[in-house]
């Protein structure tokens, strides 16, 4: 039995281990051939965590056998997005400009996976600083997604839904700025919370838009995925963007009666453009969710058709401040010259890749002498706008219900020429991030070898009632584990 452990969801695993059943050992061995197996056609991984892994599996083993107590997450093997820094575990942020990182302290998330004894087995792969929506823009190379390696995961976080979906871990701690956890767990199949902006501290997460980037869960199940939100989630003075909110008992909302609940259909997103699987995702969900006796509505939200350029304008500009700090001194990519500018220059130019390089001269520009005005400051205004609209229709509606994407996972690279058909990849995604509601992906169908899935949000801090219908839907679709097709 051991060798199918990897097959296994994270609950199943813990419970296992508890009984002893299997060895905390027996799991990491059977995730690491899994690995060994997928990973040289998926390049999910960045870095894998060989001995690091084991050597947590043999600690937990040790305190089972002592009839020690251990955390909820004692054999689980868990991949980190390579944006989020892992003690003594190198952190890329798929970039050659930290190929060589090595961080001297955990993101707060991941201490507390530590100390709920998470097992970390991998770094899972990213765009470069997470500026992508593919997977393709690594300097390690692209990820593939494990249904179809001709297509791309979907991104930022693409390795850690590839690496989740294919076996090679059993949960996935991911960050979502602009769609990085629910468009990958969308193309992939799996599910993505993007928490509320402040739900879970950003501490140890490197930098891309500070006030969009949001660490958060991904998981198999609607279940698992409030499990490892319980565990990451909280106020840290490390991080003062930090919300001071209790930490609810998110998986006791799933399975919670839904009767009653209203969820509202985003009418600026749900168009007679979508592609028919995208729609039929939306109606299938719909009629489920009328079945079980949540009320139906559609809800205007005339600005949302904004979210892809406010995010991108500040975005960027936020990109460029805070990458300006890799200048081959103190940060990043070492390199030689014979003066001042010229190090800065060859540095960036030899560091970054060319997406983050085009992203930091944009942002730049909209905060220029000139320019700030009329790019910059408006995109915030538009911000604050956009949000009231939202907590408006949040007024008449527990949920509000769309796409995750405008499209099923596309072939690798097909867009990568095209920034624009990139960037609209985003245009449902965005949003979220943008008012700084909490966002949850979740499959409802599959479509010609592809997951279909859909997204629900909800007022901030209002995690459980995602919770609460993702779980019910989850419950009435039947999708498909990707080694059933091998079976």
């Amino acid at each position: 039995m051991a060798e199918q452990l990897w097959r296994y969801g994270a609950e199943k695993l813990h419970e296992m281990v508890l009984s002893r059943e299997v060895s905390c050992r027996e799991v990491v061995e059977s995730h690491l051939d899994r690995i060994r197996e997928v990973e040289p056609l998926l390049n999910a991984l960045i870095t894998i965590c060989y001995r690091e892994a084991v050597a947590q599996a043999d600690a937990q083993d040790k305190r089972l056998a002592k009839g020690e107590p251990v955390g909820p997450l004692a054999g689980v093997p868990i991949s980190i997005k390579d944006i989020i820094s892992t003690k003594g575990i190198r952190t890329t942020c798929g970039s050659r400009m930290l190929a060589e990182y090595i961080p001297p302290y955990d993101a707060t998330a991941v201490r507390k996976i530590k100390e709920a004894d998470g097992i970390i087995i991998g770094k899972g792969n990213v765009d470069e600083f997470a500026m992508g929506s593919s997977t393709e823009t690594s300097h390690f190379g692209p990820c593939l997604n494990p249904w179809d390696h001709s297509a791309v995961p979907g991104g930022s976080s693409g390795g850690s839904s590839a690496s989740l979906v294919a076996g090679e871990c059993a949960l996935a701690l991911a960050e979502d700025t602009g769609g990085s956890i629910r468009q990958p767990a969308a193309f992939c199949g799996c599910v993505g919370l993007k928490p509320t902006y402040g739900r879970v501290s950003r501490y140890g997460n490197i930098a891309y838009a500070s006030s969009f980037d949001q660490i958060g869960p991904m998981a198999r199940s609607t279940f698992e995925t409030a499990r490892l939100f319980e565990i990451i989630a909280g106020r840290d003075p490390f991080d003062s963007t930090s919300a001071d909110k209790p930490v609810e008992k998110w998986t006791e909302a799933c399975g919670r009666d839904v009767k009653g609940l209203r969820v509202a259909i985003l009418k600026e997103y749900v168009s007679e453009d979508l592609p028919p699987e995208i729609k039929a995702g939306i109606n299938k969900t719909v009629d489920i969710l009328q079945k079980a006796g949540v009320e139906i509505s559609t809800v205007s939200v005339p600005t949302a058709s904004y979210g892809v350029p406010i995010y991108y304008v500040i975005t960027m500009s936020e990109a460029s401040s805070n990458l300006a700090r890799y200048d081959s001194i103190l940060y990043g990519h070492k390199t030689d010259a014979n003066e001042l500018i010229s190090l800065f220059t060859r540095c960036r130019a030899e560091g970054f890749g060319k997406v983050v390089r085009e992203r930091i001269l944009i942002g730049t520009y909209a905060l220029s002498a000139g320019f700030f005005d009329a790019w910059y400051l408006k995109a915030t205004k538009a911000r604050r706008l956009v949000s009231n609209e939202f907590a408006q229709a949040f007024r008449s509606c527990d949920a509000i219900l769309a796409p995750v994407a405008p499209c099923k996972a596309f072939k690798v690279g097909e867009k990568t020429d095209d920034p624009l058909a990139m960037y609209l990849t985003d245009v449902y995604s965005t949003i979220a991030n943008v008012v700084g509601i909490p966002g949850l992906a979740f499959p409802v169908d599959f479509h010609e070898g592809l997951p279909v899935s859909v997204q629900l949000m909800a007022q901030p801090f209002n995690e459980t009632v995602l919770f609460q219908l993702g779980s019910m839907i989850e419950q009435e679709v039947d999708i498909p584990r990707l080694w059933d097709s091998a079976e």
